[in-house]
């Protein structure tokens, strides 16, 4: 079919929705030419895209018309409606935000972060440091802004900082593995000092909370094969049941999400708290993940 063709068929229709990708995009009927893809007289322009489940295989190049979000809503992995505009909006690089303060706050009680000036305001070194933190804890993006995951965290690693918090803990002597569920952190000390951490984990959700209490490490494998869930487990640890410590592949700044009762941690957190612990070191949860 020839565009002219096309055009003569879509003449008077006030708008058309075609679905890309699955998103569905109103564009108004007579600035647009749909034409299948191998019509040789379809001149696919920049804007144009194909769409991989076009009927019986075929693909379809929007040649003209601008992409209008439609008032559709699609539901993100915390649960709240948000419009497919908003949810393609990418993140401005170091964007500041109503929380640039409560970032540049807890950030500057870290050594390894103090270097951000408490005022209020982005600028360009606070958002270098705001963006290798984020970098470290695996925050995504790492854009450098501060949204409200990045203040979360930033905050939760603070409070599991301070000498109040770590004493909650009660770390004797040799090796101690902290995990605090209530900020959702964890730490080892080695004969009174922190030699890991703290540093950022998740733990089960509900109906599944990792319980809080002493154990000690009784089982240890580089990749654990879980039978229930079918799931292999890097640098598993475990301390209780079948609990324990290990990699987790998703993200972990997730709230929707959590373990059957094991700790979640960070690809390289899980390296380090394997190279800290051994077979019958102490680990010690406590308190309660919220909402549990």
């Amino acid at each position: 079919m020839s565009a002219a063709s096309v055009a003569r068929a879509v003449a008077g229709i006030a708008a058309a929705v075609i679905g890309i990708g699955g998103v569905g995009y109103a564009l108004d009927a007579p600035a647009m030419i749909v034409a299948a893809a191998g019509d040789s007289t379809a001149t696919p322009g920049t804007a144009g895209g194909t769409d991989a489940s076009a009927p019986e295989g075929r693909s379809f190049v929007v040649v003209a018309g601008p992409k209008k979000p439609s008032k559709r809503t699609a539901t993100d992995r915390s649960g709240g409606p948000r419009s497919v505009a908003e949810r393609s909006t990418p993140v401005r690089p170091c964007a500041p935000s109503r929380r640039q303060r409560d970032v540049e706050r807890s950030l500057s009680t870290l050594p390894d972060y103090s270097a951000v000036v408490v005022d209020g305001k982005q600028s360009p070194g606070d958002c270098a440091v705001i963006r290798r933190f984020q970098q470290r804890f695996g925050i995504q993006p790492a854009a450098g802004q501060s949204d409200d995951t990045t203040a979360g965290v930033a905050g939760r690693i603070a409070t599991s900082s301070t000498p109040d918090e770590q004493e909650k803990c009660a770390a004797g002597d040799g090796v101690t593995a902290c995990v605090d569920l209530t900020q959702q952190t964890a730490w080892v000390v080695r004969d009174g000092k922190v030699v890991v951490g703290p540093t950022v984990v998740r733990t089960g959700f509900r109906g599944y909370a990792t319980p809080a209490g002493t154990y000690r490490i009784n089982k240890r494998d580089l990749r654990e094969w879980s039978d229930p869930y079918e799931v292999w487990l890097p640098y598993w640890q475990r301390f209780v049941g079948g609990i324990g410590f290990h990699a987790t592949t998703t993200y972990i700044h997730d709230a929707t999400l959590g373990s059957h009762g094991c700790v979640n941690l960070l690809h390289a957190d899980a390296v380090a708290m394997w190279d800290a612990l051994q077979l019958g070191a102490t680990v010690h949860t406590f308190g309660r993940r919220p909402g549990t």
